[in-house]
């Protein structure tokens, strides 16, 4: 399995835009959370979690003209590097490419995804810019406005639920783990 310094690096050697960057940071954060969350119950691995949501982007850059390939050009590149669990959610994270998200980890990062798309955006809104500032109570107040953020998909961020995790909980935990690498992410 590729490391997380290699995955970094591949990152920073596909990725040209620093916006790309961070969000795909944030998701992998969010992975790691997420692990740590359910491994008492599902036995989950943070580092591979963390890897999937630190890659499943990779390709956004060469795909986001063609959307039907986002995922699958990421899995043909990492298909030596991780683990068929693995490879999987990130094909399932892009509803286009027919691949449903039947794992916890699919789903996990679908969720992720979406929740990373709210929260960035919430902390840019506060007067100070930081994640310092947001709260669950402001998350739930923004997630409500379907004008804010209005291209994430709050059907994605509920599916939380079948991770067994509340709204509440899951935005709790999502904010937690961005915050403590609120400095990578400049929020």
């Amino acid at each position: 399995m590729i490391s997380i310094e290699a995955a970094f690096e591949l990152m920073e050697s596909e990725v040209e835009t620093d916006a790309l960057r961070k969000h795909m940071l944030a998701v992998s954060a969010i992975m790691g959370a997420l692990a740590n969350k359910l491994e008492s119950s599902a036995g989950e691995d943070k580092e591979k979690w963390a890897l999937v949501g630190l890659l499943h982007d990779l390709d956004y850059e060469r795909t986001k003209d063609n959307f039907e390939l986002h995922g699958l050009i990421t899995v043909e590149m990492l298909s030596e590097e991780l683990p068929e669990d693995c490879l999987y959610a990130i094909k399932a994270h892009n509803s286009r490419t027919g691949f449903e998200p039947n794992s916890v980890m699919a789903k996990a990062l679908i969720a992720a995804d979406a929740i990373s798309g709210l929260i960035v955006p919430t902390a840019l809104m506060m007067p100070s810019r930081k994640l310092s500032d947001v709260s669950v109570k402001s998350l739930k107040k923004k997630y409500k406005d379907k004008s804010f953020a209005r291209t994430v998909s709050r059907e994605n961020i509920m599916i939380c639920e079948d991770l067994g995790l509340d709204r509440n909980e899951f935005f709790k935990l999502a904010l937690e783990a961005l915050r403590e690498i609120s400095d990578e992410l400049g929020v």
